[in-house]
Formats: C-alpha cells, sequence, structure tokens
C-alpha cells in the first residue's frame, strides 16, 4: 500500500474569516509600520506565521475546561489541577505559574543570576537573552557545529557541543549558576536535541556541581523527534519519553503558548526547593501570588488539558509533517533551508534567496518584507537584527545565519495555505533581483527587532 497523505486530527468546529488586501495596500501598510512586520495589525495579514507563541485554537475540551476556572486570589483548585498534572509529566514538586514565557525566565534569572554570571545554552532565544543580558549577564550559545549549518543533514542539530561545555566549566565554572538546554532549538531552526546529549550534558553540570535548566516551550516535539529518530525510542510512548527527559533536569521554564496548546500561560518548574523562596518572592513582586502567578484560573484549566493534547502522537505526527510538507515543496524550486526542517516552523535561509544583498541591508529582514508585500504572509527575521547589536562606536554586529523563520499556529491552517505560501515563496525567489534591502533609522538597546524602524535602501 502506497503511503498515505497524513491528515489534520481534527475537525474544524468554528471558522475566522481574513481579508484579502491589495499588494499596493499590503506596500503603504508596510511603509505606515516602518517596514516592521511587527507593527502590521493583525486584520491586515492574510497568513499569519510570525509565531507559533500563543496563536493557535484551542479544542472544544479546553474550551470546557475554562467554565471550570476557580478564580480565588489564593489557593484556587485550578492551581492545584495544573501542578498534578505538571507534576505527573516532569516530575517536579515545585510549581511557579506566569503569565508567559519571558516572565518565568525573568523570575527565575532575577532569583539565581547576578551581574557577571555566564549561562551557557545550545542557543539562547531572543527573550531569554534579552532577559540576561539586562542583568548583565553572558549568554553563551554552544551548539554543534552543524547547527549552524542551514543544509547540513543531521538528526539531532539543537545538540550542545559538551567538549565546548566542559571547557567554559573548567575556565569559568566560578561564574556558572547553572547550565540550560533549550527544546527544540528555535534559533537554529526548530531542531530537536537528542535524549543522550541531554543525559551527558546533565551528568557533566553534575559533575561541576551545576544544576540543569530547561527551556520546554516545545518538550512534546522534541520527544517526538526522539521517537522517530534516536535509536531505542521506537516504541516508547510520547509521555515516557517527555518523563525521562525532565528526568535529568533540576527544573525548567516554559512558554506555556507553544506545546501547552494555550493563548497565555507560562511556568517554572523545580525539583527542589533550593531557589523556592526567592522565586517565589521574584514572583509576587512582578506577576502575582504564588497560585496564580499571572494568570486566571481559566487559563490554568485550559493549560492542564492542553499540556496533554500537546502529547498527542497523532497530533504530534500531523504537526511534523507539515512543517516536513512545505520544506518539499521549497526544495522543488531550489529554495534553501534549514534541513532537516524542525517541528514547529521552516526556516528559510535568505542568504540563499538574496545572495547578492550586503548583510548590512539585512537580507533576512528585507525578505520578510516581500513575503508580505507580495503574499500577505507575516514572517519573523532571524537574523542580524534580532541578534545582531549597534555597538556604542556606531559599527554594527552580525549574525551568523539570516534566516526567515514560518512559524505555524497550531491546528489553524490548512493544506491549501501552505500551498498558497510555497507559491509565493517559489515566485519571490524567481525576482529576487527586485527585493530591496533595508537600513535601520531607530532601535532599542535590547529585543530591537520587536519596536525597530526602518527605510528602504
Amino acid at each position: 500500500m502506497s503511503k498515505r497523505t497524513i491528515i489534520e486530527p481534527f475537525r474544524i468546529k468554528s471558522v475566522e474569516p481574513i481579508k484579502v488586501n491589495t499588494r499596493e495596500e499590503r506596500v503603504n501598510l508596510l511603509e505606515t509600520a516602518k517596514l516592521n512586520v511587527f507593527k502590521l495589525r493583525a486584520e491586515d495579514v492574510l497568513l499569519d506565521w510570525l509565531t507559533d507563541s500563543g496563536t493557535g485554537a484551542m479544542s472544544s475540551a479546553q474550551w470546557a475546561a475554562i467554565m471550570l476556572g476557580d478564580e480565588s486570589y489564593a489557593g484556587a483548585k485550578s492551581f492545584y489541577k495544573l501542578k498534578e498534572v505538571l507534576a505527573d509529566v516532569t516530575g517536579m514538586e515545585h510549581f511557579i505559574p506566569t503569565h508567559q514565557g519571558r516572565a518565568a525566565e525573568k523570575v527565575l534569572f532575577g532569583a539565581v543570576c547576578k551581574k557577571g554570571d555566564i549561562i551557557p545554552n545550545n542557543c539562547h532565544f531572543d527573550t531569554t537573552r534579552g532577559n540576561l543580558e539586562f542583568l548583565e549577564v553572558e549568554a553563551v550559545d554552544l551548539v554543534i557545529k552543524e547547527g549552524l549549518q542551514p543544509s547540513t543533514i543531521h538528526p539531532f542539530k539543537g545538540n550542545i557541543d559538551l567538549e565546548r561545555v566542559e571547557e567554559l566549566l573548567k575556565k569559568e565554572s566560578g561564574r556558572i549558576p547553572f547550565g540550560m538546554i533549550t527544546i527544540t532549538n528555535n534559533t537554529g531552526g526548530g531542531q530537536p536535541v537528542s535524549m543522550a546529549n541531554i543525559r551527558e550534558y546533565s551528568q557533566l553540570l553534575k559533575k561541576y556541581n551545576k544544576p540543569l535548566i530547561m527551556d520546554v516551550c516545545r518538550f512534546a516535539e522534541n520527544a517526538m523527534f526522539i521517537k522517530m529518530r534516536e535509536p531505542g525510542y521506537e516504541q516508547k510512548s510520547i509521555k515516557e519519553i517527555c518523563r525521562e527527559t525532565f528526568s535529568y533536569a533540576d527544573g525548567a521554564t516554559m512558554s506555556a503558548k507553544k506545546d501547552g496548546m494555550v493563548n497565555i500561560g507560562g511556568f517554572i518548574v523545580l525539583r527542589t526547593d533550593q531557589w523556592l523562596d526567592n522565586v517565589r518572592e521574584m514572583l509576587i513582586l512582578s506577576e502575582g501570588f504564588i497560585t496564580y502567578g499571572g494568570m486566571a484560573g481559566r487559563d490554568l484549566e485550559a493549560l492542564a488539558v492542553g499540556l496533554q493534547e500537546g502529547m498527542d502522537e497523532d497530533y504530534l505526527r500531523y504537526r511534523l509533517r507539515t512543517a516536513e510538507y512545505l520544506g518539499e515543496r521549497l526544495e522543488a524550486v531550489g529554495i534553501d533551508f534549514v534541513k532537516p526542517t524542525g517541528g514547529h516552523a521552516v526556516y528559510i535561509d535568505a542568504k540563499s534567496v538574496l545572495p547578492d544583498m550586503p548583510i548590512e541591508q539585512y537580507p533576512a529582514w528585507s525578505l520578510c518584507n516581500a513575503l508580505y508585500i507580495e503574499g500577505g504572509i507575516r514572517s519573523v527575521e532571524i537574523g542580524s537584527v534580532m541578534f545582531g547589536k549597534r555597538l556604542p562606536d556606531g559599527t554594527e554586529t552580525y549574525h551568523s545565519m539570516e534566516l526567515v523563520r514560518l512559524a505555524f499556529p497550531r491546528r489553524m491552517y490548512t493544506q491549501s495555505h501552505f500551498d498558497f505560501a510555497a507559491e509565493t515563496i517559489a515566485e519571490l525567489k524567481a525576482n529576487a533581483k527586485k527585493i530591496r534591502g533595508v537600513r535601520i533609522t531607530k532601535q532599542a538597546q535590547f529585543l530591537r527587532h520587536f519596536t525597530a524602524e526602518f527605510n528602504w535602501v
């Protein structure tokens, strides 16, 4: 029997209309937004693939759970319900709710880190790096070399380079309060981390008496990659793989807006109470009381359901296949992207589409603008605007990769949307010489990509 199409493992129960603007309208809208797609109104976007964070559709079971929300300020039963679910999945006793992932990072880092510290990671994503650098902590990326080579095929390009980690630990142990690892590695193309790498990293940190903190926004997608690619895990359930993953960690932060399948929410989990008092103090100062932490009771209920739905194997197989399908369509017309495709997004290599555009004109940002103008598609740059810097002397640093991330909201778009996107991107490549570069005219000190303003070159 031939291999059949993997279909969406759900039925659509409610629909929302989307507006189709003309190309001329989109040019004017983008210029009004100062050439920054973050500043566009959502109603003026046809396919909104800016992020998969909090943008997906919740299930009927989640909407039903919302009606059970206990909105008590302290000790709400919704808190304890979610605490039980997290203890079951992570094996960790202490649960600290926050309104989203960057809040979890801010609370944890504020409680544990100090100026001059160093945090190793495979790759810190934008808010993680921003929260550390705001505290004058050095965020060090130590992904394996394959993780910085878009066209190189490797099953686990998110793996951290253990030799470089140990070199850092030998030289700077006194400045490292803990090690981090991000699963999947968003900065490097949504690439997974193997169980063997997680285990060995944990063991290495223990050798130097350092805890391991995981950024687990996409822990279920990472587990599915392990099941599909790592020998010995083929017959294990996703939940079993997730439990083993968490068993090597001393704590975790999560933006639950990803694999938690909700529109808002996040948390910290900790295995021991070593940092608990400081973390709770920071939580109360910035988020809320310890049993709601910036989340309504109804959101706690929706997350308790969503965490379990996010580990459903049929859903995950469809989820990963979606990215793979778009990758196949792009490869057929000669467009390079981070290979193999990740779990939540396809990352186009902008340098391959715009080989003649100088890095000073920000090729990935320019390609994002072109995607919106030609197809109404909102994507996000992961390149030298997001990860570069303007130095005090006025010079710029540039990122090693110029990627355009097409991040797919969960349970929202159908195959025809992906076909339309593939056709639009193919047309862009055919007319690449017409794509205009940009220059920055205004920027913030931290996380400049969110609010920066540009002019055409």
